[in-house]
């Protein structure tokens, strides 16, 4: 069986093992792009350490959860932002100014929309984590 977006389908295994109490979460479809979006989440200590492993079938990550994660998901679709308009996106996305993060990928590389405004960059909206 194929999946359509590996990133929403592992973020959603994600959130769901936190909503279990489970303390870790083995992703099996890994992608460049769902390791920055862990690297992310990570530094911002929504999630604790991952490892990846090579196996015979691929690449398996294995997620520490930390429970702070309350809600996790894709942003489907990646919409365009411009560099002006993150205000728009926190209150659409985001429960509270300045709780959460949007994670964008900007032409300096994927970042919280946080960083994108302090280098006044615009991007497409990857996701959002509160």
């Amino acid at each position: 069986m194929s999946l359509n977006d590996p990133l929403a389908d592992a973020l959603f295994k994600i959130n769901h093992y936190e909503q279990l109490r489970k303390k870790e979460c083995t992703i099996t479809n890994v992608s460049n792009l769902l390791l920055k979006v862990l690297e992310i989440l990570k530094d911002n200590r929504y999630i604790g350490d991952f490892s990846v492993e090579e196996t015979s079938r691929g690449r398996v990550v294995k997620v520490n959860l930390l429970h702070r994660i309350t809600e996790l998901k894709a942003i489907k679709p990646r919409f365009s932002i411009k560099k002006d308009e993150y205000v728009n996106v926190e209150k659409r996305y985001l429960p509270a100014k300045g709780f959460g993060i949007v994670i964008v990928s900007t032409p300096k590389g994927i970042m919280t929309h946080k960083d994108a405004i302090k280098e006044n960059l615009g991007g497409r909206l990857i996701a959002y984590c509160y």
